[in-house]
């Protein structure tokens, strides 16, 4: 025991002296608020406690409490911040769509024999939550923990329609890069209306060759827009009549799922 804790403080004193990494950074990062998730603790206590100098400990914990991780109290300590309860509701949230949604997937994709997504908004992309094979002998090369673009995947709109148009252009622009053009907004823009409009949104193969996919957003109980879901499959079986038929069943599920999540709003239009 005692040999082990020697090689433990030796190991500590050159942690201090060398520049630490990134990752290191990172890690240390970690360990305070791993500590401060226990009580209020002093920058003594933190610094012993992490094996760290007090000023490594005080620019870590000042780094944490600036971006609102911890919170300081004078002659107290640190404790976890706002910022924390955020994350965490974010990912409750999160979390309860996933599984609220899970059975209402499974019987939309039964039914279509497509695959089916269910994604939210992570800053300026869409975040695949789940996925549902389909049946048809169709890949669709989608997988949960992916981030794709906002304004060409049928996913993606869907989780914008309530934005701004002004948004929309900054959305458009980003996503497109070098080949966006004002003319190529102008006929997205179109779509985007007639979408917004009727509570539904397409990808007609703008984010890959031969997959189309019908998409609906999913609200949360004050209105706003929490997470979507898409039915995805190969241009041969998404002919324009059947992704009309097929925006009503989208609607629907949403309609359903958002229900459940509290939603009490206008029923999708038929």
């Amino acid at each position: 025991m005692g040999l082990k804790q020697s090689t433990s403080k030796a190991a500590a004193k050159p942690r201090e002296a060398a520049a630490p990494s990134g990752s290191q950074t990172l890690l240390r990062g970690l360990d305070v608020l791993e500590a401060a998730a226990g009580g209020v603790i002093g920058l003594a206590d933190l610094a012993e406690r992490l094996e760290l100098t007090r000023s490594t400990a005080h620019r870590l914990a000042s780094v944490l409490v600036e971006r609102r991780y911890l919170a300081f109290a004078p002659r107290e300590g640190y404790t976890l911040g706002p910022k924390l309860l955020e994350l965490g509701f974010s990912a409750r949230q999160q979390m309860n769509i996933i599984r609220i949604a899970a059975p209402h997937l499974e019987a939309l994709s039964v039914a279509t024999e497509d695959t089916v997504h269910l994604g939210v908004q992570e800053g300026a992309l869409a975040l695949y939550l789940d996925k549902i094979p389909g049946r048809r002998r169709v890949e669709i090369g989608s997988r949960v923990g992916e981030r794709q673009p906002l304004t060409t995947t049928g996913l993606g709109k869907a989780l914008i329609l309530d934005e701004s148009e002004e948004r929309w252009h900054e959305l458009f622009m980003a996503d497109l890069g070098a080949r966006a053009t004002e003319n190529a907004f102008r006929i997205w823009l179109k779509r985007m209306r007639a979408y917004a409009r009727d509570g539904h949104a397409f990808d007609l193969e703008e984010n890959e060759d031969r997959i189309r996919c019908v998409s609906a957003p999913i609200r949360e109980a004050g209105g706003r827009i929490a997470a979507s879901i898409s039915v995805s499959s190969a241009a041969q079986y998404m002919s324009d009549s059947r992704m009309e038929q097929l925006a009503k069943e989208v609607k629907a599920t949403t309609a359903a799922i958002s229900r459940e999540l509290g939603w009490r709003g206008d029923p999708p239009r038929a």
